[in-house]
């Protein structure tokens, strides 16, 4: 499961619109916020960490995949 830092998360509405973002490309993500550190993890069978990377940045937070994850791939 792919985990995400997001510095620029940091209330409950940017929380909700992460989630949402990361819905827009699978549905049935699972997406787990931990707000407090300002992580995501995300399981998804049908979107890449890249993909995921750049709708958030659609969405305007700026994603970056934790160490020891995947590699994004294009």
């Amino acid at each position: 499961m792919p985990t995400f830092r997001i510095d620029d998360m940091t209330c409950g509405h940017c929380a909700a619109t992460v989630t949402h973002a990361i819905r827009g490309l699978d549905p049935d993500a699972r997406v787990d916020v931990r707000l407090a550190d300002r992580l995501v993890h995300v399981q998804t069978e049908q979107a890449a960490a890249a993909d995921v990377v750049h709708a958030l940045g659609e969405a305007g937070y700026t994603a970056l995949l934790q160490p020891g994850d995947p590699a994004p791939t294009a």
